[in-house]
């Protein structure tokens, strides 16, 4: 299982999941309102995960 790491909330987890996609799905998170690292890299939805990777979910601020 991936690490995933909770930016904002500073929550650490394990998650079975293939996909960013799958971990967005499993923690009931919306994908527009974050990015996601994988080992420090940027990645995407269609990302596919190893149980060894480390993932951190940080939420994008905005104001206007």
């Amino acid at each position: 299982m991936p690490i995933v790491t909770l930016i904002k909330e500073d929550v650490t987890k394990q998650v079975e999941a293939s996909t960013l996609k799958e971990v967005y799905e499993k923690l009931k998170i919306n994908p527009t309102i974050v990015i996601c690292t994988k080992n420090n890299e940027l990645i995407i939805e269609s990302t596919k995960l190893s149980p060894k990777d480390e993932i951190k979910i940080i939420p994008v601020i905005s104001g206007g």
